[in-house]
């Protein structure tokens, strides 16, 4: 889906005008945790004791628990699983701040203004009114019987919100035009058609699905023949639209997406009544492509979903012993369509760090069907009983030959051979080399070597050249996102270069957090009066850096730039590894209970932290002085001036003690 860069100024007034406490507290149980902290349970992993806090006023958040944290966008986008824009467009409905695109970077030419997308949003959202109602009519009893022939009663049908379209031709069209709706409003929609007299109900005299975006919002339909005297297809969607793109779309992903990322499994099936039937099974993981093959565009957003990004994920285990990576299972007709259907998923298995499998009925039923015949327990039988998608796209490839003739083996071993050199884990590889050969009859050697060869031949170990990395399209630099790289460097901690034990280390910790979340409270001569070297811990002093190269510290302290505009511009400059740690420090609790309180640690930590720095370039001086010669007169007379200025200085500092 091509998506237009939302305009800076409009993605800061989101983020200023949102109110972050309001936003989590939705997700969190809050308690006040100090001054200008909450504290909760962390809504992203397993805790018992509270390690989530924000800082309202700063407009950020941390765990220290799992290491999570960003600002209230970051904050949407994970616990929702939005892109950074979606994230942004959710907030500025809530807020009421009116978004603007940029099409310069030539990706903006699909998505409307906002206010267009407003519009045709609400336009499907009494699209789906009217026919839920319909379905509760007179008028909508053979979509009914549909339905309960189908095993899906009344309350089915409410959880889906399954529809009935009438015959009619205006039947809809009257009704959105009686809500204000311009017919050119209506064409955008894509829920008429365009005829010679004008446009007409696009859907008539069918069962209508509303197909969702990931945040419940209804952008396009699906509709089954129902009528004997319907000349169209079994299946009509909706057509491509501002706001509905089909490669980009998952039938029942405002449903499942919450079970997804808790199970770390999702479950792809081919229609809407297989994932009506699924869930009820307790398969409540299964979605569905629209009217098209499941393609890398879905692949990127059950990724997102998944949490699918860090190879290493499947050798982790969380607290109920799966694989962080999780697994995504397609199921498939047993036919030839079904087979064909499976190899072409095989093909996007490569862009997944989940193990893929595929589970197929023998008979040829589908989820719904499978249900009707034997019940749930057959439904949640099929997935339980898969198979790893990668040895049935072997099995498939050798059953096409004849393995009793010599020619069949070595033609099967040809086939077979680069589907081996394909599979993303190369220590795999091995080990289904030897299972091709068992069902081969070939010696193990000649198999191996063949694998080897066709992975040579696809260009250095199975993986090719179209397999980019999903792309982050519309997101601001430093967004949270997935990230495919495994050999990326990990997220720096604070414990991790700061000991708990190190009271230098504790000093610098706190000296920068007093800046960051109330700079308004400190004195400004002795933040100027900082040095620039003054952190003996590397990674503070590379926030340190940061913070001063943002170039308005004094100005938060002065208190002509709020602390959270200022905490954003030194966000916006810093690097990949020390956005984490400043992301911490800001969050961090003070042992301070009251503003007053907080103002006079500010002052004694910054003390402490300049008497430390001075103290450092004391030592340094000393030693320097001892190696120097004393016949260089000069610069032994340097140094000792050096010297005696930084000893009034740490007087100076002293002072007020003893």
């Amino acid at each position: 889906m091509a998506q237009g860069l939302i305009r800076r100024a409009d993605v800061d007034l989101v983020r200023e005008r949102s109110r972050l406490d309001e936003v989590v507290s939705e997700h969190v149980t809050l308690r006040t945790a100090g001054i200008g902290s909450m504290k909760g349970l962390c809504p992203f992993h397993d805790e018992k004791t509270p390690s989530f806090n924000i800082r309202p006023q700063l407009g950020h958040w941390h765990c220290f628990g799992c290491g999570e944290g960003g600002d209230v966008i970051s904050f949407v986008q994970k616990i929702n699983h939005l892109s950074f824009v979606e994230a942004v467009e959710m907030l500025a409905g809530r807020y009421g701040v009116q978004l603007h695109y940029e099409e310069g970077d030539g990706k903006g030419g699909d998505r409307p203004d906002f206010g267009t997308r407003r519009r045709l949003l609400d336009a499907h959202s009494i699209a789906e009114e009217f026919y839920r109602e319909q379905l509760s009519a007179p008028i909508g009893e053979i979509g009914r019987r549909f339905l309960t022939e189908r095993g899906f009663d009344q309350a089915a049908a409410e959880h889906f919100g399954v529809g009935f379209a009438p015959e009619g031709w205006d039947s809809l069209t009257s009704v959105l035009r009686g809500r204000g709706f311009t017919e050119e409003e209506l064409t955008a929609s894509g829920l008429v058609s365009q005829g010679q007299r004008g446009v007409y109900d696009r859907f008539r005299g069918r069962l209508v699905w509303p197909i969702r975006d990931i945040t419940g919002k209804t952008i396009g339909f699906g509709a089954r023949r129902l009528l004997e005297s319907d000349q169209g297809p079994k299946y009509l969607n909706t057509p491509e639209t501002a706001i509905y793109h089909k490669s980009s779309v998952l039938y029942g992903l405002d449903l499942a997406r919450k079970e997804i990322a808790s199970q770390h499994r999702v479950v792809v099936v081919e229609g809407y009544t297989d994932v009506m039937a699924a869930h009820l099974a307790g398969v409540t993981t299964a979605v569905a492509s629209c009217g098209t093959a499941f393609g890398a565009e879905h692949v990127k957003i059950v990724r997102r979903v998944m949490g699918d990004s860090n190879p290493s994920a499947g050798l982790r285990l969380n607290t109920d012993g799966k694989g962080l990576a999780g697994e995504v299972v397609f199921t498939f007709d047993g036919d030839a369509a079904g087979q064909k259907a499976a190899l072409r998923a095989f093909e996007e298995d490569q862009r997944f760090v989940a193990q893929t499998y595929v589970a197929v009925e023998p008979n040829g039923l589908d989820p719904c069907d499978l249900r009707i015949q034997r019940g749930d327990e057959a439904v949640r039988e099929l997935i339980e009983t898969r198979r790893p998608l990668f040895e049935f796209a072997i099995r498939t490839a050798i059953s096409q030959v004849d393995l009793d003739t010599v020619e069949g083996q070595v033609t099967a071993l040809r086939m077979a051979a680069p589907v081996v050199a394909r599979i993303r884990d190369r220590a795999m590889r091995p080990e289904y080399a030897r299972r091709l050969a068992g069902w081969l009859g070939m010696e193990e050697r000649t198999v191996l070597r063949a694998v080897h060869d066709a992975a040579r031949t696809e260009g250095g170990g199975g993986h090719r050249a179209h397999e980019a990395p999903p792309e982050r399209a519309g997101e601001r630099p430093g967004a949270p996102a997935i990230e495919d790289d495994g050999g990326a460097l990990p997220i720096p901690r604070l414990a991790d270069v700061v000991s708990p034990r190190d009271p230098v280390g504790q000093v610098e910790t706190q000296s920068l957090a007093v800046m960051l979340q109330a700079p308004h409270l400190l004195d400004t001569e002795r933040v100027a009066a900082l040095p620039d070297d003054s952190f003996h811990v590397p990674a503070l002093q590379g926030v340190w850096d940061v913070m001063l190269a943002a170039g308005t510290l004094l100005d938060a302290v002065g208190g002509q730039l709020p602390a959270a505009r200022y905490l954003e511009q030194v966000l916006e400059i810093a690097g990949e590894t020390v956005r984490p740690l400043i992301v911490e420090i800001a969050n961090l609790d003070l042992p301070a209970r009251s503003e007053e309180a907080l103002g006079r640690l500010g002052v004694s930590l910054l003390d402490r932290l300049s008497e430390l720095s001075i103290t450092r370039e004391y030592s340094v001086l000393k030693q320097r002085l001892q190696r120097t010669d004393p016949s260089d007169a000069e610069r032994y007379q340097q140094i000792m001036a050096r010297l005696t200025e930084v000893q009034i200085k740490r007087r100076s500092l002293r002072a007020p003690s003893d």
